[in-house]
Order: structure tokens, then C-alpha cells, then sequence
């Protein structure tokens, strides 16, 4: 890879190896994956369910460990970092969309939207007014107070896309952001993780089986068997597993 490549992209794996278990219940999940995701780009990676994309996800993000290779997010090398570095670096720039939505369930949704601004320091009141002001832009100004099981599916998800979004982060990471909302719902999800988190100094990646929603991606990486099967340009690429 190229100095000027290297440069271009927000996020590098370099023969990313992490296997699960031991001995004969050892299960490779990825197996020497070499990605990238550049900056300013709306990245999706699909395949069959079980071919590594969540473990994949977790590595980048920094949530989860890997045996061997390399992961760089913006220029840093995330196995050089400490626990409380990464942890810091994670606060600061990734903002994440995951599949079972993980909202705290006694705090109402405003509450929830509002947590990472809070971890960076803001007052409740700054951070409730920025929330506010992202939560109407989504449809969900009318459910402030409601607690998630007040909510449905597609608020629910909504919630979590919020409270990925609120704090502006430099790299946005989704696990079928979509999975929950009917054809119209995810659309405008789409429309607005794009137009938010797509600058030049940003990126996101999105994990999906929902075959509606190829159109928004710059380039799509498909994955087969824990490797890295094929790169396609928006437009040319159709799922026979979806």
C-alpha cells in the first residue's frame, strides 16, 4: 500500500487474525483480513451471517481483541494503546449502532441520546438540548420521556442512532442499523447517517443484510468465510443470501 493510500483511508486492517476457543472448538473468525475504509466514504460490509463482519466491527472499533495483523483508526494504532487510551479515543471519536440497540433500560430516551455528550464533559443542559434538537431531526421528538420499553422496534433503533450520532463522531460504526425499521424508516435513517457523518474527515461503516439500502454506500466489501472475498463500487453489487 502506498504512503498516499495510507493517507486516504480513516481505518486499515492488515492480516487481522482472531480466533475464538481452543483445541478442536477453535473457530477462526477472521482469517488475515486486510481492509480498508477511506475517509469521507459510506463503507458497507455484507455476507452470510457467521462469515466474521460483527467480529470485524468490534475489532475496528476497539472493543474487542485480536491475535495477529494490525488495526489503524485515523492514523493510530490501536494495539499500541492502553486500556484507558483506548477507551478515551473510543469516547472521542466512534460512535456506535448496535443490533440489539443496548439502550439503558431505566433511563427514557432522551436520557439515553444524551449519554456520550455527557461523557465528554457537557452539562446536562447542553447535552439535552443537543439531543433534543437530533431527536426531532429523526421523528422522535414526542418520545423525550419515553423509557425503551415504551418504545417499538423502530423507535427503539432510532434512539440508538441518535445517541451514535449526538456527539459528531469521526467514525461511525452500525450493525444492521436497519434490521427494525420498515422500507420508509430506513430510508430516512440512511439519508441522514450519510449527510451527518459523511465529511471529509469522517467515515462510516455499515454491517448489513438489508439489500434496500446498498444504493447509500460508496463501495461495499463482501466477506465470506472470515476473509475478505471481493471490493465493489456502489451500484454493482447483488446479494444472492439476503
Amino acid at each position: 500500500m502506498s504512503a498516499l493510500n495510507e493517507m486516504e483511508n480513516a481505518v486499515t486492517t492488515k492480516s487481522l487474525l482472531k480466533t475464538y476457543g481452543r483445541g478442536e472448538g477453535m473457530v477462526h473468525a477472521l482469517k488475515g483480513v486486510n481492509f480498508e475504509a477511506r475517509y469521507g466514504e459510506f463503507m458497507m460490509i455484507v455476507g452470510p451471517s457467521g462469515c466474521g463482519k460483527t467480529t470485524l466491527l468490534s475489532v475496528i472499533c476497539g472493543t474487542l481483541d485480536f491475535e495477529e495483523g494490525s488495526v489503524s483508526v485515523f492514523g493510530r494504532d490501536l494495539a499500541s494503546m492502553s486500556r484507558s487510551q483506548l477507551t478515551a479515543f473510543r469516547r472521542d471519536n466512534i460512535g456506535f449502532v448496535f443490533q440489539q440497540f443496548n439502550l439503558i433500560p431505566t433511563w427514557n430516551a432522551l436520557e439515553n441520546v444524551s449519554v456520550p455528550l455527557l461523557l465528554q464533559g457537557k452539562s446536562r443542559a447542553n447535552a439535552e438540548r443537543e439531543s433534543i434538537a437530533l431527536m426531532e431531526t429523526m421523528g422522535i421528538g414526542d418520545k423525550l420521556k419515553s423509557l425503551p420499553s415504551e418504545l417499538s422496534g423502530g423507535q427503539q433503533q432510532r434512539v440508538a442512532i441518535a445517541r451514535a450520532l449526538v456527539h459528531r463522531p469521526r467514525l461511525l460504526i452500525c450493525d444492521e442499523p436497519t434490521a427494525a425499521l420498515d422500507a420508509v424508516s430506513g430510508r430516512k435513517v440512511l439519508e441522514l447517517l450519510k449527510e451527518t457523518a459523511c465529511s471529509p474527515d469522517r467515515c462510516v461503516i455499515v454491517v448489513t443484510h438489508d439489500s434496500r439500502i446498498f444504493s447509500f454506500a460508496d463501495r461495499i466489501t463482501e466477506m465470506e468465510d472470515g476473509h475478505m472475498k471481493a471490493v465493489h463500487q456502489a451500484g454493482q453489487y447483488h446479494a444472492s443470501y439476503v
